[in-house]
């Protein structure tokens, strides 16, 4: 699949991404957040979508992907990177992103979540 609208990416690039998600769909979800996607924000919507794509257990618990996010980027900072990348919450905001359903109480302040 070709670049789509500038993004740099393809849809070929995130095989875990659900249907009807699209880079340029992110995208502009992202610009209504105020959000400049880059490489790094890609990197962090791809490891979303992985995860929630071999984690799709009901009741998924946001603690767990913050968990995993955490250890993912550790080598960069972990969640105080994630937070540089996605001020609205790596998990909340990753997954709006994403294209993916927001775990239930993601957007809880105990869980790493300011919007």
């Amino acid at each position: 699949m070709a670049d789509q609208a500038g993004t740099g990416v393809t849809g070929a690039d995130f095989p875990y991404a659900p249907p009807g998600w699209t880079p340029v769909s992110a995208r502009a979800s992202a610009d209504a957040e105020g959000v400049e996607l880059r490489d790094e924000h890609w990197e962090v919507i791809r490891a979303l979508q992985e995860y929630f794509g071999k984690n799709p257990r009901i009741g998924f618990k946001p603690r767990e992907c913050t968990d995993a996010l955490n250890e993912k980027f550790h080598a960069r900072g972990g969640l105080k990177y994630l937070y540089t990348l996605f001020p609205g919450g790596p998990v909340a905001q990753g997954c709006r992103l994403a294209g993916i359903p927001m775990p239930a109480g993601s957007t809880d302040q105990g869980f790493g979540s300011v919007q």
